[in-house]
């Protein structure tokens, strides 16, 4: 038993959410495969959610990483949303927040500052984003 215990904790699960009216999601789909290609559990919010439901999504689901998807300009007003939910639900010290997709460099340290841990734009590589979320939800 104490074999499947283990395996159980070392198993990452993921929350790949599309927050909004952006329904561009190609990139969110691109990234849940790679994420379960390297073995974690995925999840998949589908297009149009509000950020309670994506905050719903994840307490229920009890993930450890949610992988937020924004190309359409509206993560100042969506991801404090979310990050707000998180906080209120006491979940936000355990769950490994992120966000791909476009985010201007000036709105970087304002999202980080909310605790979200790393933002992914244009360019960053599947090997990357899936390095970082190894790395740091040993220590969650």
């Amino acid at each position: 038993m104490s074999t499947d215990q283990g395996r159980e904790r070392q198993t990452i699960r993921c929350l790949v959410a599309k927050v909004g009216l952006d329904g561009h999601d190609r990139g969110a789909h691109v990234i849940a495969r790679a994420f379960r290609d390297a073995g974690f559990e995925v999840i998949y919010s589908g297009l149009h959610k509000s950020p309670d439901e994506i905050v719903q999504a994840a307490v229920q689901e009890d993930v450890d990483v949610l992988g937020i998807s924004i190309l359409s300009g509206a993560h100042n007003t969506l991801v404090p949303k979310i990050m707000s939910g998180l906080e209120e639900y006491g979940a936000a010290s355990d769950t490994l927040v992120i966000v791909g997709g476009i985010v201007p460099e000036e709105d970087r340290s304002e999202l980080k500052e909310l605790g979200v841990a790393e933002i992914f734009g244009p360019g960053a590589t599947m090997e990357e984003t899936i390095e970082y979320v190894r790395e740091h939800t040993e220590h969650r």
